[in-house]
């Protein structure tokens, strides 16, 4: 005779609900619909501005100036504006800095910060609890503006682009999640490895950081929106306009209300609005962080709550 294995008459769906505790009461419907109204406003909040600097970027000088100034509904619409800023020029080499400042700034971030996050989860590390209590000791002291830009200049750093790096490099909060994460790597497997012959930078390489995707990926997006945003350093130790990165651009022309240099003949000639170039500007400012933040959005439960939670 064959078997029969009874099935479960449904599976559970990977949408639905977690199971809910028994004591907690089921919601009412009135409860229900005021979550979905508060969510629902919170959501048009968020989204009505970007829209509106969106459909004002796209929108031509015709419909900006028949509007008074911000587009709300998309009429005739134009990429003059992106077409400008990306044809070359400031726009086009400030966003090219801001991307290589990014990129070099967040891997040398991510690399202190795991090697000294690792370093203090191990106990028995070479001076460890001074490392420790220090880090946590410029968490609530610390130097002031001066001093940090004495020390900058002392060093030469000023007018180079190190000067956007080093002195906001290191967070000693996510160094303090990185360690509370690896924390929670079993002892034992760690052990094991170090059995077989395998030596520090050997474990954490093959077995920490493969099991620390989460965090990982959660402090690595951290650094890189920081650098990406960061505009204050920039105004402080740079003095050349060519080397200013983005987000100091979009601020002078938004505070100067004016085009950047090489988009002044599209204005005059009726092509292109200034409103449209500001916001234009904006939507390239946000579009990275936009476009990464949902890849990393699954992270953030495991990596931050649980690296929080064991710090």
């Amino acid at each position: 005779m064959t078997a029969v294995i009874d099935k479960p008459a449904t599976e559970p769906s990977r949408w639905a609900a977690p199971p809910r505790p028994v004591w907690e009461e089921k919601p009412s419907h009135t409860g229900l619909a005021a979550k979905g109204l508060v969510l629902a406003l919170a959501c048009l909040a968020i989204l009505f501005p970007l829209w509106i600097v969106i459909v004002t970027s796209l929108s031509s000088r015709k419909t900006i100036d028949e509007a008074g100034g911000l587009v709300m509904i998309p009429k005739d619409i134009t990429f003059v504006a992106y077409q400008e800023l990306l044809s070359g020029g400031q726009v086009t080499r400030a966003a090219i800095i801001s991307i290589v400042i990014t990129l070099v700034g967040t891997l040398f971030s991510m690399t202190v910060s795991v090697l000294c996050a690792y370093g203090l989860s191990r106990t028995g590390s070479l001076g460890h609890r001074w490392i420790l209590m220090t880090l946590l000791a410029t968490m609530f002291f610390s130097a002031g503006l001066i001093p940090t830009y004495l020390l900058v200049q002392s060093l030469g750093l000023t007018d180079s682009y190190l000067a956007l790096i080093l002195p906001s490099a290191i967070s000693v909060f996510n160094i303090l999640v990185l360690r509370g994460f690896f924390q929670g790597i079993s002892q034992e497997l760690i052990d094991s490895a170090r059995i077989d012959g395998a030596g520090d930078f050997r474990i954490l390489w093959q077995i920490v950081m493969p099991l620390s995707r989460a965090v990982i990926a959660v402090i690595t997006l951290f650094y890189a929106v920081g650098y990406w945003s960061a505009w204050f350093n920039a105004s402080l130790y740079l003095n050349d306009q060519d080397m200013m990165p983005l987000q100091n651009v979009m601020i002078q022309l938004v505070q100067k209300q004016e085009a950047p240099v090489g988009l002044g003949q599209a204005i005059k000639t009726g092509q292109l609005s200034g409103l449209a170039v500001q916001m234009a500007v904006m939507v390239m400012a946000l579009l990275p962080v936009a476009v990464l933040s949902p890849f990393v959005q699954k992270h953030f439960k495991k990596g931050m709550l649980t690296g929080a939670v064991k710090g």
